[in-house]
């Protein structure tokens, strides 16, 4: 089996296990109510296998991402790049309006 498929499996485990984790301490906490809702419902088990599958794909692709980016090389040295200019100088530009040509603001024709 490829190493980035072990890998995808080995995230995905531990991404449910956080889930079910995560889960086991929203009922415990009753969390809004919600052990009271899932321990007097007949639907109750599929509503926290539900919450938990839900819940489990959600964790296990953050746990994978989280997995891949942290694999990037870290790069030595500097990263400013090559620079443009030494110095940046602010070049003067002369701007005059023509005399006479003043037009007056908000006067509708």
């Amino acid at each position: 089996m490829p190493k980035l498929v072990k890998l995808y499996i080995k995230n995905v485990i531990i991404g449910f296990g956080i889930a079910a984790g995560f889960v086991a301490m929203l009922l415990w906490f009753n969390v809004m109510n919600l052990w009271a809702l899932v321990s007097q419902s007949s639907d109750g088990l599929l509503a926290v296998f539900l919450l938990w599958f839900m819940n489990g794909i959600v964790f296990a692709g953050v746990q994978f991402a989280w997995v891949i980016m942290a694999m990037a090389g870290k790069d030595e040295g500097p990263r400013g790049g090559t620079p443009v200019a030494h110095r940046f100088e602010p070049a003067r530009v002369k701007a005059e309006a023509p005399a006479g040509q003043m037009r007056p603001l908000n006067k509708r024709r």
